[in-house]
């Protein structure tokens, strides 16, 4: 009988050892964050309005400073991109976060069509932190043209569809010029840079 008791004794101890080490006891080293400490299921809606965040933040809310502009050169301004123009539109008149099978839309067969309505340069100024500067306007009107497909499954079952959907977007792309010699030397009148 002693030796039996010792096998479930020293069995015990190693369930014990086994459930502490991998894990999936009970057992908590540190502190304890009650019932925080599980996961939380988050919708996919708000992880994707961080992303959308994030991405426009990345790519366009940012106002380049570029060099200074060079006399008889033209002004090239970049148009608007398409994905540009499509997350604009989709905050203008959103569509997407519809609910499954009760009410969804759809935008199919969309057309792009950017027209420049504002190329101009303002008179060099000093502005704080930057030095002397030009603010360039560069502003685009984009026309979208696309067919939107509503599909309702409540209380009756119906889908419209209207092909003549069109938006006008306007999109500013304002940035600044750098005025005068970027990188001064010796007798140009500009101080020079200290030594590094």
């Amino acid at each position: 009988m002693g030796k039996k008791s010792t096998y479930i004794s020293a069995g015990f101890l190693l369930a014990a050892v086994i459930l502490s080490s991998t894990g999936c006891g009970p057992v908590v080293f540190g502190p304890n964050l009650g019932a925080l400490g599980y996961p939380i299921p988050i919708s996919p809606y708000f992880q994707k309005k961080e992303e959308d965040a994030f991405w426009n933040h990345k790519r366009y809310d940012r106002v380049p400073v570029l060099g200074p502009l060079q006399a008889g050169a033209p002004e090239i301004v970049d148009a608007p991109s398409e994905d540009e123009v499509m997350r604009q539109l989709e905050k203008a008149r959103p569509v997407q976060g519809g609910i499954p099978l009760l009410h969804e839309v759809q935008r199919n067969h969309v057309r792009i069509v950017v027209e420049s309505t504002q190329n101009s340069v303002d008179a060099p100024r000093v502005m704080p932190l930057m030095g002397p500067v030009q603010l360039h306007h560069a502003h685009f009107k984009c026309m979208v043209y696309f067919t939107e497909v509503t599909h309702v499954g409540w209380p009756v079952p119906y889908t419209t569809t209207d092909e003549d959907c069109q938006e006008v977007i306007y999109i500013d792309h304002d940035h600044l010029h750098m005025v005068g010699n970027v990188n001064p030397g010796p007798g140009t009148g500009y101080p020079n840079p200290p030594p590094r």
